[in-house]
């Protein structure tokens, strides 16, 4: 049965995957280009900012600080396998940080190996220094950056009816978060562009500010030491579920000591009695970030789902 299986989803792979054009005179449709980065907002102002210095620091490093001046890195598939399915990649870090050579750069290159155009956020961290209302920060990004790729879809031959979100610890509240306050734009959106995600996949994911299961380092740099009721509410996903909301897939490891597993299973099940398509991956051992597991493992979990999904074919729906 295993056999078959992986059979069924080579051939919907390679079927998806095929080129518009099968034969091409262009050597540089076998290779991805070269990496491109933007200012998320272009040459308009960044919302919902305070005026001040560019304090950033741990560029190249893999662990990026104090980040406010938002950007997009762009990583599109060599023309040959390109599927036109596009994913928006939100790395973790608590809030505090960005793990972005681990949970962005990395995992974007694997999805480009597989025919997807990903886009690496660097989005700003919560800071009452250089935020008006540091709470909707890394949600404005996270919405300019699904506006982003779908004003850019023509130009990159990328279907905006297949762009996914995937969000890596607190990256996955942050992707949570854009799957289930889609419906407000918190960014300025003129050409009403469709803010939802078509699908999302949750990597040890950060789900509810609830002080009994959430992480609370993440809690306390995106709403403070002393939030309101109100304001915890609003940032636990689990209870903004809908029938709206995109599929998902949860991967989360039941040994995890960083975040609790109990927000993948409040979540999984918030989308289950909602009737949205779900799937979970919980592993026996594996720890937050997955260090104990080989990455073939749950990368491979995701491109299966993607592909019994028909996320990598133009049909998908």
């Amino acid at each position: 049965m295993m056999l078959l299986r992986l059979a069924v989803l080579f051939i919907a792979a390679a079927i998806c995957a095929m080129p518009a054009v099968a034969a091409t005179s262009d050597p540089g449709a076998s290779f991805p280009p070269k990496m491109q980065a933007f200012p998320l907002y272009g040459d308009a102002p960044i919302p919902n900012t305070k005026p001040g210095p560019d304090t950033e620091k741990g560029d190249g490093t893999g662990w990026v600080q104090n980040v406010s001046r938002p950007v997009i890195q762009v990583y599109l598939p060599a023309k040959i396998k390109a599927t036109g399915a596009s994913v928006l990649i939100i790395p973790g870090g608590g809030y505090a940080g960005l793990t972005f050579e681990y949970e962005g750069v990395q995992q974007a290159q694997y999805f480009v190996d597989h025919g997807i155009a990903a886009f690496v956020l660097k989005y700003r961290l919560p800071s009452d220094v250089t935020m008006q209302d540091k709470s909707i920060g890394p949600l404005q990004d996270a919405q300019q950056g699904m506006r982003f790729i779908r004003l850019h879809a023509k130009a990159w031959n990328l279907d905006p009816a297949r762009v996914g979100a995937v969000g890596y610890s607190a990256g996955g509240h942050v992707a949570s978060t854009l799957a289930t306050h889609f419906q407000k734009a918190y960014v300025p959106n003129p050409e009403n562009v469709s803010l939802r995600p078509d699908f999302v996949v949750l990597a040890y994911p950060v789900i509810s500010m609830d002080a009994k299961i959430t992480h609370m380092g993440s809690r306390d740099a995106l709403l403070g030491t002393s939030p309101s009721d109100a304001l915890v509410k609003e940032f636990s996903n689990e209870l903004h579920v809908t029938h709206d909301t995109p599929p998902t897939l949860i991967l989360h490891a039941a040994d995890d000591t960083l975040v609790d597993i109990d927000n993948s299973i409040v979540y999984f099940e918030a989308l289950r009695h909602a009737g949205v398509p779900v799937a979970a991956r919980f592993y026996e051992k594996g720890q937050h970030g997955f260090p104990l597991m080989p990455r073939d493992v749950w990368q491979r979990d995701i491109m299966d789902w993607l592909t019994a999904n028909g996320w990598l074919c133009p049909t998908a729906k």
